[in-house]
């Protein structure tokens, strides 16, 4: 599915503007003629290699010359946007920037918050995403385009999911990272030499991540498969389940969510006149 609107990414050389650029360039559904990326230092950054699209410092250039505005900034760059969204669809990926905050910052009705992440360059993101009731049915084709070029997308209905899903899928590949270190470490305790080790886990990952993407049982259904099954896998289980696991990983995916409902909360209200102010372009 292709956009029929010219984008802009505010940010679109920073890590996850350019992932999101490189998403919609690589699935065609923009082409490098009708994509736009303003960054603080004019170039294209990991874009160069796509010749044709246009790279501005300018925000409110930007804004003016696209219909559909990408917001990939830090959260604590929202006010100082300096654009003026008009009647166009703003598709925000900024961690903890409510809906009625885009919509003052930018003036825009229209307005989209998702998330998103760098795997977003190898369209292996997942991006849901809550829209205002501005937000049309043609918009929303847009915004599925553009989000589903990054990988996968979903429509929610309740803004604070937003938020978790930022804890739940954002963090590539933090907490999966972790998970592995500690198993690395583990084998290395052993007495396993640290290259075998590294190698042996991360084919682990690699053999897991395709094992849970297929369709069939849940991540759910699986474990219990190896619990019936009652060899080491279930040994192994058992005592993690002891030591609580389980209650360690909903604490730190607690604290995560909390940070992105935080992230924005020392901006300072009432950045409506920014609007019409500066060309501050965050990477």
């Amino acid at each position: 599915m292709s956009v029929r609107t010219r984008v802009g990414i505010i940010g679109g050389a920073g890590q996850l503007g350019s992932a999101i650029a490189r998403a919609v360039l690589s699935a065609g559904a923009v082409t490098p003629e009708n994509l736009w990326i303003s960054s603080r230092s004019g170039g294209a950054g990991a874009l160069s290699d796509w010749p044709g699209l246009t790279v501005t410092t300018d925000n409110r250039h930007l804004a003016e010359n696209c219909g559909t505005v990408i917001l990939s900034v830090p959260p604590a760059s929202a006010g100082q946007l300096g654009i003026a969204g008009g009647d166009r669809l703003v598709i925000s990926v900024m961690a903890g920037v409510t809906l009625a905050r885009l919509q003052q910052i930018t003036g825009s009705d229209r307005v989209v918050r998702a998330m998103s992440s760098p795997a977003a360059a190898l369209g292996m993101a997942y991006s849901p995403f809550i829209a205002t009731p501005a937000v049309s049915a043609a918009d929303r084709q847009t915004v599925r385009a553009i989000l589903s070029a990054c990988g996968m997308t979903d429509e929610v209905q309740t803004e604070g999911h937003i938020d978790h899903f930022t804890a739940l899928t954002g963090p590539v590949p933090g907490f999966v990272a972790l998970f592995a270190d500690c198993m690395i470490r583990h084998a290395e305790e052993q007495g396993i030499a640290p290259a075998l080790a590294d190698r042996a886990i991360r084919q682990l990952f690699r053999a897991s991540a395709t094992v849970l993407g297929q369709d069939g049982a849940t991540p759910a259904e699986q474990v219990q498969a190896m619990v019936d099954y009652a060899g080491t896998t279930a040994a192994g289980i058992a005592a993690m389940r002891e030591a609580g696991l389980g209650r360690a990983i909903s604490a730190g995916l607690a604290a995560a969510a909390e940070r992105a409902m935080r992230i924005a909360v020392d901006q300072t209200p009432g950045d409506a006149g920014n609007l019409r102010r500066g060309r501050d372009s965050a990477e």
